[in-house]
Parts: C-alpha cells; structure tokens; sequence
C-alpha cells in the first residue's frame, strides 16, 4: 500500500547517483539534472556556431569580391602574434580537460590547478591582442571611415577599410568571448576552492568547458582564414 510519503529513492532509477548538495528539487533524479544541463549548455553554443557563421559568410563574400585586396591587406597581420596565440588557446584546452577530469574522480587541488592554468592562458592571449590591436590602431588599420593607413606610409590596394571591419568584427567579438570565459572560469574556480565539485557532481566544470572548447575552435579557424590565406 502507498504512502503519502515515499523514500526519495522510490522515484529514483536504480543505478542512479545519489542526490548532491546542488540537486534541484524539480529533478527526478542527479543525471536527469546533469543532462538538462548540458542540453542546454549545447543549445547555448549552436546559437554561438550560428552567430559566427554570419560572419564567416561576411568574410567568404569579402574575399570572393575583392581577393586581391584581402592577400594585400592579411600581410599587415602579425602572424607571430596570432601563431602565438594559437598556440596558447590550444594548451589551455588540454588544462581546461584535465580540470573536468578531476573534478570527475574528486581531485580538488587538481581542479584548482588546470583552472588557474586555463585562466593565465586566457589572460596571455589577451595580452597578445592587446599589443596587436594597438599596433593595427597606431598604423590607421581601422574599419570603415576610421582608415588611414594611408597617412602612416601604408598602401593597400582596394578597399582595405572593408577587411579590418571583417578583421575587428570577428576578432572582437572572439575577444569578448575569451573575457566572459575568464569570468566563468573565475566562478568555476572559487566554488572549487570551497569544494563544491566531486563524482557526484560536477557538471558546471564540464559545462564551463564545453564553451572553453569552443572559443578556442573558433580561433582555430579565425587564425588560418585570417593570417594564412593565400
């Protein structure tokens, strides 16, 4: 016979995990919280791969209109500076994985550890664009009417201003993205410090860097198409 109060566990799968500190109570169960989680941490990110495709398409357009131009204009990158930061996007991918793997088997000074990594790579990336944007700004390779490269000894033929739009557009808006990730990884960390994340539960690390993995597969194809066309 039924009772008006039932375990918690009679609505629970068997195999299930228990309920953790951060269980909500409008789940049934810590994996259906965990994969409603997620699902919406995927959601989150098809409307990013949406939002910079568009701009993509904006860069294809401008180089099947004026190839000429955008090999002209790609020579005055710093392609150091963005093999650099390629390089430093890619090293925090592998600490941002190694923070969700601790925090899977309970590792908490690991967990700390990969993520104050993940953190000071993204800063170094920043302080290398920051160094590039004000080399593009002192040179006058600015978008639309602010071009004036010109007067700095620069000629580019075409329509060079229509390339840095493209250029600022999509590594601004890449920039912006590695500073909320800073952010959120800032968060992520300090509920580490108070030992919030283990077996049970640590889905806000995993989901964390999913999107870290994704800013860092944007730039991955910003660098080429960017500094390496031909």
């Amino acid at each position: 016979m039924s009772t008006d109060h039932e375990s918690p566990k009679a609505h629970r799968p068997e195999g299930a995990h228990e309920p953790h500190a951060f269980f909500a109570h409008h789940f049934n169960t810590p994996d259906q919280q965990a994969g409603a989680a997620k699902l919406g941490m995927w959601v989150f990110l098809s409307t990013e791969i949406l939002m910079f495709s568009g701009l993509f398409l904006a860069y294809f357009i401008v180089r099947m209109f004026y190839p000429d131009m955008v090999l002209a204009a790609h020579e005055h990158l710093n392609k150091t500076a963005g093999g650099i930061n390629t390089v430093v996007l890619i090293t925090s991918s592998v600490t941002m994985a190694l923070a969700v793997r601790a925090a899977q088997v309970g590792n908490t000074p690991a967990i700390k550890r990969n993520l104050l990594l993940t953190i000071m790579f993204a800063g170094v990336f920043m302080v290398v664009k920051y160094f590039e944007y004000t080399a593009k700004f002192e040179h006058g390779m600015l978008p639309g009417k602010y071009y004036t490269a010109f007067e700095h000894g620069y000629y580019i033929p075409g329509n060079p201003h229509i390339f840095f739009a493209v250029y600022f557009c999509m590594t601004g808006l890449h920039g912006i993205h590695v500073l909320v990730g800073i952010g959120v990884l800032t968060w992520v960390y300090i509920r580490a410090s108070k030992g919030h994340f283990g077996p049970n539960y640590y889905t806000p690390v995993e989901n964390v860097g999913l999107y870290w993995h994704l800013v860092d597969l944007i730039w991955i194809f910003l660098f080429p198409l960017l500094y390496l066309v031909r």
